[in-house]
């Protein structure tokens, strides 16, 4: 793994997969849509890609969860399927989200970034234990790898590369 393949995320298969088509590729990233999951996967024609991947904030049955997260970006992930190489290549994209009204609902804003990047909320709560010192005790935990791994794992998994892009076309 080279310098920029580090600063971009990318990531090879393991030697002797043989790669899977591109179809199958397809309906391997969209079986990983379960009801249980804080994302999303679709069809990317309206983003310009072959698939997206983002977080569901604006459902109201995730709304809850978001803002207990007390998450700061948005996150999406647009992926061209290349088979003649074959790679996934993926652009991650952020906005910077907060919490307006009562009760508090997400709202994005101008700032915008792309790249790889990594969102991590833990919320720990101190308490006296058993033996009278203070305990910390994590009671919340939400990393935004919950929705780059699973993408990234299907396409090595399946035999393809998974290539960040930073700079230029998807």
């Amino acid at each position: 793994m080279g310098f920029f393949d580090m600063l971009t995320g990318t990531k090879r298969p393991e030697d002797g997969v043989a790669p899977r088509s591109a179809e199958e590729l397809r309906a391997a990233l969209l079986s990983l849509n379960r009801p249980d999951v804080p994302y999303i996967i679709s069809d990317g024609v309206a983003h310009d890609a072959d698939l997206v991947a983002e977080w569901r904030i604006a459902e109201p049955a995730w709304q809850t969860f978001f803002i207990g997260s007390q998450l700061t970006h948005a996150l999406r992930i647009r992926m061209r399927l290349v088979e003649e190489v074959p790679e996934v290549r993926a652009v991650e994209e952020q906005w910077e989200v907060t919490r307006v009204g009562n009760p508090p609902r997400l709202q994005t804003s101008a700032e915008y970034a792309r790249g790889a990047g990594r969102t991590v909320s833990r919320r720990w709560t101190l308490q006296r234990g058993e033996n009278g010192r203070l305990e910390a005790t994590e009671t919340f935990s939400f990393d935004s790898a919950q929705l780059t791994n699973p993408l990234r794992n299907a396409a090595l998994e399946s035999g393809w590369t998974w290539r960040g892009v930073i700079f230029g076309k998807l």
